[in-house]
């Protein structure tokens, strides 16, 4: 039963804090999500090389259209599930996606298996495989973030998007870590880690469907006083109905920074989930000794941009709240945090290429990730500045955009590698095809560099957005 309590209605009593469970359970999904993503990518990055060795590759660039797959889906189907989310709720749109893209991440692991000598596909089947498991796992973050907007106040648009980002991030970088210890405990049977990450989705699903509602009038458990400070400040968007006016969304100027800025910002930075993994173990290799400090310190190298970007995550939502309440102007605040990190990973990119040893690389490149990362709780929380009740949607619409950019360096970074090994197989007077595997991973290192390069001139894109956007203007007036 829908409750609407006004401030003159509500008694003296201390607000419950069932919101805050909400916020745990969508922070949990955060980490799942990141954990299946950045699978492949640990997989394809480790020292014993698993999905290479089982599709017959000799390097990672070949691996560019299965990436592009994934990304592709991921985007295409953003706007569709913020649709869904915004008209018919975060609830059962969230249960629909996690349990789809769950069942593609055991999948995956099954690609390349052999059953009384029929081989379940190879390479063609995985990129469908991974296409499928991006396009489930599409609409996530926008149906999240229409959950928070149901579930909190404006004053904590930024706080919350940060803990959520932190959260995925941190068990983005975590990844190969858990990789690496996983496969060690089922004794190099690196299938059975896409297994058990899939099965965690089925989990989630099981406790969110018991618990979460829509909205918090839904739920027995939150009090008046509760509901009053969530609707505090003009927080009570409706839901969104059938007739959503989507021409006037994609007119909106401040939508078209957000989504230019967000493919910007994937670009870079989804280099740290399909290619870092692999440009470690390429520059700085670790001979494979089972589970010793120096393996461990090369997986939390591996996964350093993810775990020191969540701390960016957090401080970044922190900062923009904490900004906004302090000066009143939203604008502002949404702004600079984006041009401050946008600014310093431009200058983190182009140190790349001088790291003289695997420990100042990590340091440059987790900097990066950092910095960038200071500007996803303005990124996020913008969406609902300008959203309403409209929020998913306009979520799902950067989002889509951003992922496009993703899919875009999942393709080119593979190309300048694969023009990189071209070029060092001419100077050799061989073909590319005709290298070794140690031969094709030095003939890559020049092409690294340039992908560095032009990741500091697309992040330059990123700071221009970032400062003509207006957080204060709504994608329509009745939004």
């Amino acid at each position: 039963m829908m409750r609407n309590l006004t401030a003159d209605h509500v008694p003296l009593q201390a607000p419950t804090r069932c919101r805050y469970v909400v916020l745990a359970l969508v922070c949990a999904l955060s980490m799942i999500t990141y954990l299946d993503r950045t699978s492949l990518g640990s997989a394809a990055g480790s020292a014993t090389g698993q999905i290479l060795e089982s599709m017959h590759l000799k390097s990672r660039s070949e691996l560019k259209w299965v990436f592009l797959a994934f990304s592709l889906g991921y985007g295409l189907f953003e706007i569709p599930s913020g649709w869904l989310g915004d008209v018919f709720g975060p609830r059962a749109t969230l249960i629909r996606v996690v349990l789809w893209w769950s069942a593609f991440v055991i999948l995956t692991g099954m690609v390349g298996m052999s059953f009384g000598g029929w081989v379940l596909g190879g390479m063609g089947v995985l990129v469908v495989v991974q296409f499928l498991f991006g396009a489930g796992e599409a609409g996530a973050y926008p149906n999240i973030a229409r959950a928070l907007h149901n579930w909190f106040p404006m004053r904590q648009r930024g706080i919350t998007q940060g803990v959520i980002w932190m959260s995925g991030r941190l068990m983005g970088g975590l990844t190969p870590l858990v990789w690496m210890l996983l496969v060690s405990a089922f004794h190099g049977y690196w299938r059975a880690a896409f297994w058990c990450f899939g099965g965690l989705g089925g989990c989630w699903c099981l406790l969110f469907a018991l618990w979460f509602k829509n909205r918090p009038e839904e739920k027995a458990s939150v009090n008046a006083a509760e509901l009053a400070l969530i609707r505090s400040g003009g927080g009570n968007a409706p839901p969104a109905h059938g007739k959503v006016p989507w021409r006037a969304i994609f007119s909106s100027r401040n939508l078209r920074l957000l989504c230019v800025m967000y493919a910007c910002q994937s670009y870079g930075w989804y280099f740290n989930v399909y290619y870092l993994p692999g440009y470690m173990e390429d520059r700085y290799p670790v001979a494979s000794r089972g589970v010793d400090w120096d393996t461990v310190l090369a997986a939390l190298y591996k996964g350093g941009p993810l775990w020191l970007g969540a701390l960016g995550c957090l401080l970044g939502g922190i900062l923009t709240d904490a900004f906004i309440r302090r000066t009143g102007n939203r604008k502002l605040g949404r702004r600079i945090f984006g041009i401050i990190g946008h600014s310093l990973s431009t200058v983190c990119f182009l140190l790349c290429p001088l790291a003289p040893s695997a420990f100042w690389f990590f340091a440059v490149i987790s900097l990066s990730a950092f910095t960038s990362d200071l500007t996803m709780g303005s990124s996020w929380a913008s969406c609902q500045d300008i959203g309403r009740r409209y929020t998913a949607i306009v979520a799902g619409t950067m989002n889509m955009i951003g992922n496009l950019g993703g899919a875009a360096v999942g393709w080119m970074t593979g190309f300048i590698l694969e023009l990189s090994q071209d070029a060092y197989a001419s100077r050799l007077g061989l073909l590319r095809h005709q290298l070794t595997a140690d031969q094709m991973k030095a003939g890559s290192l020049l092409g690294y560099n340039v992908c560095f390069l032009l990741f500091a001139a697309v992040y330059l894109v990123a700071v221009f957005c970032w400062t003509r956007l207006d957080a204060t203007q709504p994608v329509t007036p009745d939004a």
